[in-house]
């Protein structure tokens, strides 16, 4: 048996695509240039959270999911994760933040959906 995934993307705050995190990506091959930013909320409008799994990033997003997923059975799995917009110094060095935080959570994603006896190397 086949399963089907659906992978969405929300945040806390309505906010634009950012440029740095479509160049990071497209560095491994993933093109997210049509991606359009939408809050929990508004996602929720669109297709519910109709969702196994939620990965929050940070605390107010953990939060916040929290909040929405009361009334189904979603599970929620904070992921401590450095905001990259953070990052100052020359446009490398702020890129450098988002690599790190791009690598980190592909590794992360690998190892929590890699079925069991896979190898991740």
């Amino acid at each position: 048996l086949g399963t089907s995934v659906y992978v969405g993307s929300a945040g806390v705050q309505k906010g634009e695509l950012d440029p740095f995190a479509v160049a990071a990506m497209e560095e491994v091959g993933i093109d997210i240039s049509r991606h359009k930013p939408i809050t929990f909320e508004e996602l929720d409008d669109l297709e519910g959270l109709n969702f196994d799994l939620i990965v929050t990033p940070s605390p107010p997003a953990h939060h916040r999911a929290l909040e929405l997923t009361r009334p189904v059975p979603a599970e929620v799995e904070y992921w401590p994760t450095p905001d990259p917009t953070a990052a100052e110094g020359s446009r490398e060095q702020r890129l450098d933040s988002y690599r790190t935080v791009r690598d980190d959570l592909m590794r992360r994603i690998r190892a929590r959906f890699s079925g069991p006896g896979s190898s991740n190397e």
